[in-house]
């Protein structure tokens, strides 16, 4: 296991996250991606990958056909989607919004113990996932430059 911060977003974001821009990647030139191929790709169980994918299909952030020749893609309105777009869209924006000790509640008038620090972390953070969006990836996918999949 590496070393370093761990952001906490949920399994299914994570997955979300590599999946989107594995399909960016893969509709580049029009081509739709079935489960079966994004699973294997991203290391995800396809059954689990199926489902976050249909819910983000619902949510307008890919496209979905079904069908013998059908699967997932992403047009090319779809691939300015940011990654904080996805992150909000699975695990809502508590990691972009929250507290860092957990509080119901924290502001500039009531602060918790890390308030300052937290703020300035979070904000990065966000800007962070927001400046990065799904079209940015599709050339570094294919020239191997990054990868999707756990080692």
């Amino acid at each position: 296991m590496g070393t370093g911060i761990r952001i906490m977003l949920s399994k299914t974001c994570e997955y979300a996250i590599r999946a989107m821009i594995y399909i960016a990647q893969q509709s580049k030139n029009g081509s739709r991606v079935n489960v079966k191929e994004i699973a294997s790709n991203i290391d995800s169980p396809e059954l689990f990958i199926g489902k976050i994918l249909q819910g983000l299909s619902k949510k307008g952030l890919l496209q979905s056909l079904p069908g013998r020749y059908g699967g997932f893609y992403i047009n090319e309105a779809e691939a300015k989607t940011s990654l904080a777009d996805i992150v909000i869209a699975i695990d809502g924006d508590k990691i972009f919004k929250g507290c860092g000790v957990g509080l119901g509640y924290c502001s500039e008038k009531k602060p918790c113990p890390i308030h300052a620090d937290y703020k300035r972390a979070r904000n990065a953070l966000y800007k962070i996932y927001k400046e990065a969006t799904l079209w940015q990836f599709r050339e570094s996918i294919s020239k191997g430059e990054i990868r999707l999949k756990r080692e």
